[in-house]
């Protein structure tokens, strides 16, 4: 059996109309494509996407509930600027949210799990981030074999849509060599947990690696800052 083979599938259902407006609002602000401080004007929106003012209100009030807008009395809806506040308020969210997810994870962990754990694995060591949409895609699946039977369903609705929004913007950013060599070395070391049935050992060192991920978003960040800072000085 191809324990692969579903990988370029969906992971979850496509989104109704008015979800996806939602989504291509939530993409242009990550992407910065709407700017910090931008205006969000709801009939500009509303044409923009070829809807009517309602979903693209609804969008908003979402968005605002996650962080991404912030409305003002006589101001209206603005991007909130994605900082390094922004970051480690959505990392340290999932150091919380993993963890747990991990512990139930290792009590139910069957042998087609593990298996496929260990595919992926070898398949992201193999590809050592030559094609990094392809690594992203592998990294998501494993943690979501992981997390994907949950009871929880809020839980794990929570830990995808931050996990997105981190992946989204460390897009923008180069995933240093370490950290890469990080990445390979806590997988390799989770599933050894796994395999081991040592659910607190599984959960320590998944707390550890989205530490380090969020860390590295926010070390990312600075830098390229500081270049274009440097930059404009010469």
């Amino acid at each position: 059996m191809n324990t692969l083979a579903s990988l370029d599938a969906p992971l979850f259902q496509p989104l109704d109309r008015e979800a996806s407006i939602y989504e291509a609002i939530r993409e242009d602000i990550i992407s910065g494509r709407l700017p910090a401080n931008a205006r969000l004007i709801v009939a500009d929106l509303a044409a923009q996407h070829g809807t009517s003012t309602n979903p693209v209100r609804e969008a908003l009030q979402q968005l605002r509930g996650e962080g991404f807008v912030v409305m003002a009395q006589n101001r209206g809806a603005r991007v909130r600027p994605i900082d390094e506040d922004f970051i480690r308020d959505i990392y340290e969210i999932e150091v919380l949210i993993e963890p747990a997810l991990t512990r139930w994870f290792v009590g139910i962990a069957t042998d087609p799990d593990i298996e496929t754990l260990e595919a992926l694995h070898a398949e992201m060591v193999a590809l050592n981030y030559a094609d990094p949409i392809r690594h992203g895609l592998l990294d998501t699946q494993f943690h979501h074999t992981m997390y994907q039977r949950h009871y929880n369903r809020h839980a794990v609705d929570l830990w995808w849509k931050h996990r997105e929004i981190l992946r989204a913007i460390s897009r923008r950013h180069r995933t240093s060599l370490g950290r890469q060599a990080a990445v390979m070395r806590e997988h390799a070391e989770v599933l050894e947990a796994i395999k081991a049935h040592d659910d607190q050992a599984a959960a320590a060192i998944i707390a550890r690696h989205v530490e380090g991920s969020g860390r590295h978003i926010i070390e990312q960040m600075r830098a390229s800052r500081h270049n274009i800072h440097k930059d404009k000085v010469e």
